[in-house]
């Protein structure tokens, strides 16, 4: 196979890009939902909770500092509405029965500490 020169003093950075850019052209989304999910149990089996909940908090403060109130108002809503969709009115009462009994136990333990 002949070795192209051009590519000689290529960055590792630029190597990924023009692979990357290459792969995006020879497959489908199929693929890459596939290639995802296989990741995603790798990673699943290779790391524990506190790994997913180090990158969990490195995202949310990534996150804070690039976007503002809208972007939240609007992905929120876009939640809402996708939950509202998927979930009948037994899912509402049960998460609501399940907020309210952690506000009465969160309330339970601020008066016990105030005392």
């Amino acid at each position: 196979m002949a070795k192209n020169n051009n590519n000689k003093n290529m960055t590792v950075e630029q190597a990924g890009k023009k692979g990357g850019k290459t792969t995006a052209q020879n497959h489908d989304q199929e693929f890459f939902e596939e290639i995802g999910k296989k990741g995603g149990k790798t990673t699943a089996q290779n790391h524990d909770k506190e790994f997913y909940q180090d990158i969990g908090q490195k995202g949310g403060k990534t996150t804070a500092e690039t976007h503002d109130q809208e972007f939240y108002e609007e992905i929120g809503q876009k939640g809402g509405k996708t939950t509202s969709k998927n979930h009948d009115k037994e899912f509402y009462e049960e998460i609501g029965e399940k907020g309210g009994k952690e506000r009465a136990r969160q309330s339970n333990n601020s008066s016990r500490n105030n005392k």
